[in-house]
């Protein structure tokens, strides 16, 4: 097996199960301090048995890397075996399932490069495509990206589509929506992408009027595909809790499905948004739905079974699904 394979691999699966980022990040350096070797270092490196002389590389990730020349490293088929389905019962979702439209590269807030993520999309996950959604200027804490940097992620995009390894990537921003309702990026850049996911990141906690018009305005805008964890709440993990923003719903849905703009169904386990009665509503009125993972790592990729088991047991169907579609019909429909 190729070593860096294996050590991205075991980063998957650390990641995928909440391991500690110093863990996850140990194996992805030692995958990138093997990929920098040429054919004759690697070689040395293996005849000689020296793998742990070279930085960043520990008897661990060294162990890995011996073993990956017999066949499966040791700890690479530990955690295949142990690794649990996510979200049991909505297999019949997931397997539908073609793509995610949300997700974040280091070019933000995101851990690794748009490469990688594409990459465990396509040979972990199977999947066929991959938005990458990094944030918006105002967005400071996330390390938005400015127009300039945003066109220049574009270029980098078309010539990683141009090589062929990995998911089709989708050019796309998670675009703040303003307290007016308006959106945090030129009109020009944003009628560019092919997923524009816009989401309330400030002033979470304003009055209910103001947000529902707030929202309103955001979900019309004829450049938004998708309105993302429409109220904000986090229910667990490391950044505490956060209650739901306050909005009509019903007025906010309705704008949705009335204006081509799909609701999100975010996996991230800490948000678990929108509520479940929201989901029911939404359905009732018609909406169509994104199940996005908002992964900002490879490994958090498979949380979509989190999104699929919420959406499923609300009765959710894959037609109802954006991301079932193939990618030209989906473009087609982001276009429109």
């Amino acid at each position: 097996m190729d070593p860096v394979s294996a050590l991205r691999e075991v980063a998957f699966w650390l990641e995928r199960e909440h391991a500690k980022t110093y863990r996850v990040q140990a194996y992805r350096h030692a995958a990138d301090v093997v990929a920098a070797l040429d054919e004759t270092q690697r070689e040395h490196r293996r005849r000689t048995d020296t793998w742990s002389e070279l930085p960043g590389i520990g008897p661990k990730t060294a162990a890995v890397i011996r073993e990956s020349y017999d066949g499966i490293p040791g700890y690479l088929q530990e955690l295949r075996d142990v690794a649990e389905p996510i979200g049991r019962g909505a297999d019949d979702l997931c397997t539908t399932l073609r793509g995610d439209l949300h997700t974040h590269s280091d070019w933000s807030d995101g851990g690794s490069p748009i490469e990688e993520m594409a990459r465990a999309a396509k040979t972990m996950l199977g999947h066929e495509y991959l938005a990458v959604t990094d944030h918006s200027p105002r967005l400071t804490v996330a390390n938005g990206l400015s127009p300039e940097r945003l066109r220049t992620q574009l270029g980098v995009i078309a010539e990683l589509n141009a090589s062929g390894d990995g998911a089709r990537i989708l050019t796309g921003i998670e675009v703040d929506i303003l307290e007016d309702g308006s959106l945090d990026q030129d009109d020009d850049l944003l009628a560019e992408l092919d997923i524009v996911v816009a989401s309330v990141h400030s002033k979470l906690r304003a009055e209910k009027s103001a947000m529902t018009r707030r929202m309103v305005r955001a979900v019309t805008n004829p450049h938004v595909d998708v309105l993302g964890h429409c109220t904000g709440r986090l229910v667990t993990g490391g950044r505490g809790q956060r209650p739901e923003s306050t909005f009509d719903a019903e007025k906010v849905f309705s704008a949705c499905r009335d204006h081509g703009t799909a609701v999100e169904i975010n996996c991230r386990p800490e948000r678990r948004d929108p509520p479940s009665r929201m989901i029911d509503l939404a359905l009732r009125l018609g909406c169509r739905f994104a199940i996005d993972t908002d992964a900002h790592a490879p490994g958090q990729l498979d949380w979509l079974g989190y999104g699929c088991e919420r959406a499923a047991e609300r009765g959710v169907e894959p037609e109802d699904v954006i991301n079932t579609w193939p990618v030209e019909e989906l473009l087609a429909w982001t276009a429109g």
